[in-house]
């Protein structure tokens, strides 16, 4: 299998283009073109992780944190990821991260975190605008079932836990075909019109390419009117972050401990409780101190993440319980997910999970 079947596998499940400006997802090391018989999945790449894949003849690791995250002026092994590059580049194993794309979306790395704590009523924390496109173009009557086909076809008009929507209003569109033409209907050099229908359907921003290509090869006119326009609702489906609920509510100190039973977490972090009962948590993987506002304004009882700074704890201000588990702690099952999605997959392709711990943090 070539390696591009396996990136398109993940990039299906998270499109590159949901990660955020900053990040540096995608093929950091190596060529997509080239085969692989088998894939390692972790958290982190260490030179740990690179020896671990040696041992297991993975030429293919997936990280959620790209090893390469800035600029890079030489690559002489002065530091632990120029050692990493060095050592990928010898042995022929190309490096992929899938950070924040993975984070977006709403089954990804936060979906993986209700999951272990066994929550329900799940939504995005914070949606994403501007990641819907409207596309609108017009049909002739006896062609509608079929373009409208197409395009469900190709991912458009899903709305939440609804598929296949569409709007059609009627009327009469015109044309004149010139000497060039090859008019599917009228004639050249005649004005013709026509029952059309104007066809509107809803799609992510990242189908566009597919979405328009399936409209050309599915239209009846050789020359297809349409446009897109982009939306600025808040697509409940991408975002950061995500808040649910325990079926029934735990004692405080039940909730301390299956926290800590779920996510192997030595010690937790947390503001003075405001609630004896724990019942709605929002939680965010990695670094999610600036979801707190977004938490407090949903209700919920605690916020679970990581990274928050010493006066970023008085922010809760009785007003809801921050716990910190330790960035590592609230992604260490992420590469349980790129297991899962390859699996689904390619079922009978070998793909390892790491065996090392990458966390850098020791505690005492």
């Amino acid at each position: 299998m070539k390696i591009k079947e396996l990136i398109a596998c993940i990039e299906n499940f998270a499109p590159p283009s949901l990660q955020e400006e900053y990040d540096n997802s995608g093929l950091l090391i190596g060529n997509s073109e080239d085969e692989t018989a088998a894939v390692l999945a972790t958290l982190d790449v260490t030179e740990d992780v690179i020896e671990e894949a040696i041992q297991l003849k993975a030429n293919l690791i997936i990280a959620h944190h790209p090893i390469i995250f800035s600029g890079i002026k030489r690559i002489n092994g002065a530091n632990y990821v120029e050692r990493i590059i060095i050592k990928a580049i010898k042995n022929s194993i190309a490096i992929y991260a899938c950070h924040t794309n993975f984070d977006n979306v709403i089954s990804g790395v936060n979906k993986k975190i209700a999951d272990k704590l066994g929550l329900i009523n799940l939504k995005i924390l914070q949606p994403k605008s501007h990641q819907l496109m409207k596309l609108v173009t017009f049909v002739p009557n006896e062609s509608i079932s079929l373009v409208q086909r197409a395009l469900f076809a190709a991912g458009a008009g899903n709305i939440g836990n609804y598929s296949e929507c569409s709007f059609l209003v009627n009327g009469e569109g015109s044309f004149k075909p010139n000497e060039l033409s090859n008019p599917f209907l009228g004639e050249k050099n005649k004005l013709e019109k026509v029952n059309e229908a104007r066809l509107e359907v809803i799609f992510e921003s990242y189908k566009k390419l597919n979405i328009i290509n399936a409209l050309k090869k599915s239209h009846p006119y050789e020359e297809v009117a349409y446009y897109l326009q982009s939306l600025e609702n808040n697509y409940e489906l991408i975002g950061s972050g995500m808040i649910g609920e325990f079926e029934h509510p735990l004692k405080w100190t039940d909730f301390l401990r299956k926290v800590k039973s779920a996510f192997l977490v030595p010690t937790i972090k947390h503001t003075p409780k405001t609630t004896d009962l724990v019942r709605k948590i929002a939680f965010c993987g990695g670094s999610g101190s600036f979801l707190l506002k977004n938490a407090i304004q949903q209700n919920a009882d605690v916020f679970l993440s990581a990274d928050f700074t010493y006066h970023k704890f008085f922010d809760a201000d009785n007003k809801i319980v921050i716990c910190d588990i330790g960035h590592f702690e609230t992604e260490r099952f992420t590469p349980e997910l790129f297991y899962e999605v390859i699996k689904e997959n390619f079922p009978k392709f070998a793909v390892h999970l790491s065996k090392i711990n990458t966390n850098p943090i020791n505690y005492f």
